[in-house]
C-alpha cells in the first residue's frame, strides 16, 4: 500500500534528556567526537541505522527505551556535560574575541554550496567543502560569520553504476523536516518568506531554513513553498541541476534573496548587519547589486555612489582557472530578468556593463558572472598561491596595460578542518602527544617525539579500517550492478592490509586526468602484482551528469577494476561522499593527484591525507606547489616541452609509474631498487620491519604540513588580510551619510574622463657616469601633462631593475616621483632618486596612476599611463 500522504512525528524527548534535541540540531557534532560518542553509545545498533545521524537516531529510538534512557542516572549526567560543553563552547571569548572592536562585528559568506555533513547533502565537490570547513573553523575561532546559500530538494546526485560501467545518477528528495534544520518564522508564528519578481508578472517566493555550524548560523533559500508555481517550486531543485534560465534564476535567489534573508533574520534576531559581505565564487554575485539596490533605494545614493559604498566592504574568492568553469549568460538574458523589476532603483545598463567581457578576447554580448564578480568587490583573491598567478593572468584583460603580476588578485590558500577531517585515532595520537587541547591539537611538531613502531603500527590499524570499508562498499556496488550474491565471495579478499595503498578520489572533470594511471595498463598491471613491493588502489569520483566525457573515464576505470586477476588489488567506489571520505583518506599510504597543471585551483584532498599521516604524490599544482619541500611526498614532473595534449600525458604518465617504481614503493617496504632493476627486478637490501625513512616522512608531513593545511590558519589569514580591511574600508565609505563614497564617486568619473588626456611627455636621468656602478644615485625627471587633474590625483612612478634584451624589466623596485615644479598649463615636473643595486643590464620607467586613499590598490581603476 501507498500513502496518499506523508508528514514527519517530531520526537518528544523526556525532560532528562531535552538536550539531546539540542546537541542533534547543532551540526557541531559533526566534528565534535564527544557528541557523536555520546549519540553513538545510545543505541549502537540503531546509530549505524541512522547512518551516524543523530537527528535520526532519536527518531528511531523507542519511546519506551528513551523513558529507560531518561531514568539512568549515568546517561543524563552525560547529557548534561554535553550540554554544559556546547553551552561553553558558543559563548566564550575565542581567538577572534581577541582581536578588539575594530574586528568586523559580523561577516555574511555567500556560496552556492555547503559541504558540512553527509546527512545534510547540498554540496558536490571541493567548492562545497570548502565553504563548510571555512564555516567550522570560524565557528571554532569564533569569527561573527552568517552562511548564505540555497537549500537544495535533492542535494546532488547519487551515484552507482550500471552492469556495463556506465555512471547512473539518482535524486533522492530530501524532506527538510527531518534535515537538521529550523524554518525561521515571524513573531507570530509564520514562515518568513522573501520574494524576487520575474518576467511576465510572475514571482519567486522562497522560506528560509537556519542550520547551526556551531557558533555559525546557515541561511538556506528553499523555492519549494506553496505560493510558487511548480517552475519556480522547482528552483531549488538540485545542486548545478540545469542550465540557461534555471541556472541564472537559482543565482538571482541566492545573491539578492539571500540578501533578503540576511536583512529579515538581522530584524528578527538582532543580529548587527554584515560589515563584510564574503562572495564566494560568482555563482552568488548578484549579491552585489541587491546592495546596491538598497542603497539607491533608501539613503538616496546614485549608482556610482552607491557601487563604490558597496564595492568598499565586499570580498569576492575565485575557485576556477579556467574560463569555461565560470557562469556566462546571454547579456539580453539578463536584461529580460532585471526588466521585470529584480531592483527597480538600479539602471539595467549599468548592471551589463558590470558582467560585460569588454576587453580583449571577450564576448560583449556575454554577461560574466566572475567579471562581475571582481567588478563589484575592492578585494579579490585566488585559492592558492599559483592559483593567484593564473588568475591575475586570466583577468589581465579587466586592468590593461598592467603587468600581470599587478592585477589586483591576491591569494589565501585554501585549508581543511582538522577536527572533521582527522581520524579519532589520529586525533588520540595528537591530544597525548602534542598537547592537551583536543581541539587545536597544540604542537604538531611533536609529532617527532612519537616513537617510530607506534606510528607506524596506527598507521597500519587505519589501513586495516579502510580495507573493511571498501570490502563493504565494493560487494554493495556490485549487488547495485545486479550481481548475485553467489557471485561476490571475492569481494571478501579485497585489498591487503600490509600492501602499500594510494588514494585517489575526487570529482571527475576531464583535466584531473582519473584514467592517467591507466595510460599504460600493462606497466600499471605489473605495479599491481610486484612480488616483492605490490601497490593497491582505492578510487572514487562523481562525474558532472552532463560530461560524458567524464563518465566514459570512469567507465574505462572500473572496466579495468573488474578485471579478475588485479580486482583485489584496485577497487572503485561509487557515491564518493563525507562519510566515504572519513575513511579513505586516514587508511591511504598516499595520495594521489595528477591534474593538467595549471589547473586545478588548490585541491583540498591531499591536504586532508596530509594531516593523517598521508604521504602526496601530485602534480605540483594547487596546494602542493607551494608546500611541497621534498621530504612530505613525491613531485610528479610535468610535461612543459610544449608537447600535444598526448605527448604529455604519455610523458606524465611515465613519471607517475617510475615514481611509483623506484621511489615511492621500495621505501614504504623498506628496501631500495638496485640500479638497472625494472619494475619486477630484484630489490637490494634486506626490508626493514619498520620502513624508518617513510615513517620520518610521515613525522615530517605532521609536523609542517599539519598547521600549513589548517582552515584555521585559512580563516586567519582572510580575517587579517581581508576582512579587516574590507570593513575599515566600508566604515570609511559609510561614515557621515556615505560622504567618503560620494567623494569617490565623483573623483572616480572626474578622473576616467580626464585619463585619456594624461601623458608623460618627457623622462631624463641624472647623477650616473658614463659607466655606471653599484651604489651610484640616478635621479630620474619626468614630465607629465595631468591637464584637468592635480598632482594629488595622481601617483608617478619610477620602475627600476634588470632589463633583458626585449626592455622587459624583471624583479622591478618602485620608488615614487615627487612634484617638483609647476610648469603651468597642467604641466608638472615629478623627481625623485634611486639608487643602483645591481650590475649587468639595468633599465627603468615611468608610469603614471590614479591616487586616492580610498582605493585599495594603484591597479583598482585599471588607469595607468606608461611613459
Amino acid at each position: 500500500m501507498k500513502a496518499i500522504r506523508r508528514f514527519t512525528v517530531r520526537t518528544v524527548l523526556p525532560e532528562p534528556i531535552a538536550p539531546l534535541a539540542r546537541l542533534a540540531k547543532n551540526l557541531r557534532w559533526s566534528w565534535h567526537l564527544p557528541t557523536r560518542e555520546l549519540f553513538a553509545a545510545l543505541n549502537p545498533e540503531l546509530w549505524e541505522e541512522s547512518r551516524h545521524d543523530p537527528l535520526s537516531l532519536l527518531g528511531l529510538i523507542s519511546r519506551e527505551e528513551l523513558q529507560g534512557l531518561a531514568a539512568d542516572p549515568a546517561v543524563v549526567k552525560k547529557v548534561q556535560a554535553a550540554a554544559a560543553n556546547l553551552d561553553k563552547y558558543l559563548q566564550e571569548p575565542r581567538w577572534y574575541q581577541s582581536l578588539g572592536a575594530e574586528a568586523p562585528a559580523c561577516i555574511a559568506y555567500f556560496s552556492p554550496e555547503f559541504g558540512i555533513t553527509e546527512v545534510l547533502p547540498q554540496y558536490s565537490g571541493g567548492l562545497g567543502i570548502l565553504a563548510g570547513d571555512h564555516l567550522k573553523s570560524a565557528s571554532d575561532l569564533g569569527v561573527p560569520l552568517v552562511g548564505v546559500g540555497l537549500l537544495y530538494q535533492a542535494g546532488y546526485f547519487k551515484q552507482s553504476l550500471s552492469r556495463d560501467a556506465w555512471q547512473q545518477e539518482t535524486y533522492p528528495i530530501l524532506d527538510p523536516d527531518n534535515l537538521p534544520l529550523t524554518l525561521l518564522r515571524e513573531e507570530d508564528g509564520s514562515a518568513v518568506q522573501i520574494s524576487l519578481p520575474l518576467p511576465n508578472g510572475r514571482q519567486l517566493l522562497a522560506h528560509i531554513w537556519r542550520a547551526d555550524v556551531g557558533r555559525v548560523p546557515l541561511l538556506l533559500l528553499d523555492s519549494n513553498v506553496p505560493g510558487n508555481d511548480d517552475a519556480a517550486r522547482g528552483i531549488t531543485d538540485r545542486l548545478y541541476g540545469g542550465g540557461g534560465d534555471h541556472r541564472l534564476q537559482q543565482e538571482l535567489l541566492l545573491g539578492m534573496g539571500g540578501v533578503k534573508a540576511l536583512r529579515v533574520y538581522q530584524r528578527l534576531t538582532g543580529t548587527p548587519a554584515p560589515e563584510v559581505f564574503h562572495t564566494n565564487e560568482g555563482h552568488a554575485g548578484f549579491l552585489g547589486i541587491e546592495r546596491i539596490q538598497e542603497l539607491m533605494a533608501t539613503s538616496g545614493l546614485n549608482w556610482a555612489e552607491a557601487l563604490a559604498a558597496g564595492r568598499a566592504s565586499t570580498v569576492f574568492t575565485t575557485h576556477t582557472p579556467v574560463p569555461a568553469g565560470i557562469d556566462r549568460f546571454d547579456a539580453e538574458q539578463i536584461r529580460h530578468f532585471f526588466d521585470a523589476g529584480l531592483a527597480p532603483s538600479v539602471p539595467v545598463d549599468s548592471v551589463l556593463e558590470l558582467g560585460r567581457e569588454d576587453y580583449e578576447g571577450g564576448d560583449p554580448a556575454v554577461f560574466n558572472m566572475a567579471v562581475m564578480g571582481l567588478r563589484l568587490a575592492q578585494r579579490a583573491n585566488g585559492v592558492a598561491k599559483l592559483h593567484g598567478v593564473v588568475s591575475r593572468e586570466m583577468f589581465a584583460g579587466l586592468w590593461p596595460g598592467f603587468d600581470h603580476s599587478e592585477v589586483p588578485i591576491t591569494s589565501v590558500t585554501n585549508g581543511v578542518h582538522v577536527p572533521t577531517w582527522v581520524d579519532p585515532r589520529i586525533g588520540q595520537l595528537a591530544r597525548e602527544n602534542f598537547g592537551p587541547d583536543a581541539e587545536e591539537y597544540g604542537r604538531w611538531d611533536l609529532a617527532y617525539n612519537v616513537s617510530d613502531e607506534k606510528l607506524w603500527s596506527l598507521r597500519r590499524e587505519l589501513r586495516v579500517s579502510l580495507v573493511e570499508d571498501v570490502r563493504r562498499r565494493l560487494r554493495s556496488a556490485w549487488k547495485k550492478r545486479g550481481a548475485a550474491d553467489a557471485e561476490l565471495a571475492w569481494t571478501d579478499s579485497v585489498l591487503d592490509p600490509d600492501v602499500l595503498t594510494i588514494g585517489f578520489a575526487r570529482r571527475v572533470p576531464t583535466y584531473k586526468r582519473l584514467t592517467l594511471m591507466l595510460r599504460d595498463p600493462e606497466r600499471l598491471k605489473a605495479l599491481l602484482l610486484h612480488p616483492e613491493h605490490p601497490i593497491q588502489l582505492v578510487i572514487a569520483g562523481k562525474s558532472h551528469p552532463a560530461d560524458d566525457a567524464g563518465k566514459k573515464m570512469i567507465q574505462d576505470l572500473v572496466r579495468f577494476t573488474d578485471d579478475p586477476e588485479v580486482r583485489h588489488r584496485i577497487a572503485f567506489l561509487p557515491n564518493y561522499d563525507i562519510a566515504m571520505a572519513r575513511t579513505l583518506f586516514p587508511g591511504c599510504d598516499v595520495w594521489l593527484n595528477n591534474p593538467l597543471r595549471p589547473l586545478e585551483a588548490c585541491g583540498t584532498s591531499g591536504m586532508k591525507a596530509a594531516i593523517n599521516g598521508s604521504l602526496n604524490l601530485s602534480v605540483l599544482d594547487g596546494w602542493w606547489d607551494e608546500m611541497y619541500d621534498g621530504e612530505n611526498g613525491w613531485a610528479i614532473p610535468t610535461a612543459n616541452n610544449g608537447a600535444s595534449p598526448e605527448e604529455r600525458d604519455d610523458i606524465e604518465a611515465s613519471a607517475l609509474y617510475e615514481l611509483l617504481e623506484r621511489n615511492v614503493a621500495p621505501r614504504f617496504y623498506g628496501t631500495t631498487v638496485a640500479e638497472g632493476a625494472g619494475a619486477a627486478g630484484p630489490s637490494s637490501g634486506a626490508r626493514e620491519a619498520v620502513p624508518t625513512h617513510w615513517v620520518s616522512m610521515i613525522k615530517h608531513t605532521l609536523a609542517n604540513l599539519g598547521p600549513a593545511v589548517s582552515a584555521d590558519r585559512m580563516v586567519q589569514d582572510y580575517v587579517q588580510k581581508l576582512y579587516q580591511p574590507a570593513a575599515i574600508s566600508g566604515r570609511k565609505a559609510n561614515a557621515s551619510e556615505f560622504a567618503s563614497a560620494k567623494d569617490l564617486a565623483a573623483w572616480t568619473t572626474k578622473v576616467r574622463g580626464a585619463w585619456p588626456q594624461i601623458h608623460v611627455e618627457h623622462v631624463d636621468s641624472a647623477g650616473v657616469s658614463g659607466e655606471p656602478q653599484i651604489g651610484d644615485t640616478l635621479t630620474v625627471n619626468a614630465y607629465v601633462a595631468l591637464h584637468d587633474l592635480a598632482p594629488e590625483d595622481v601617483l608617478v612612478e619610477v620602475a627600476y631593475g634588470r632589463a633583458e634584451e626585449s626592455d622587459h624589466i624583471t624583479d622591478a623596485s618602485l620608488a615614487e616621483l615627487g612634484v617638483a615644479e609647476d610648469l603651468g598649463n597642467g604641466r608638472y615636473l615629478f623627481s625623485g632618486s634611486v639608487q643602483i643595486d645591481r650590475s649587468g643590464s639595468f633599465g627603468y620607467t615611468v608610469r603614471v596612476f590614479p591616487k586616492n586613499s580610498a582605493l585599495a590598490s594603484k591597479a583598482e581603476l585599471g588607469l595607468v599611463t606608461n611613459a
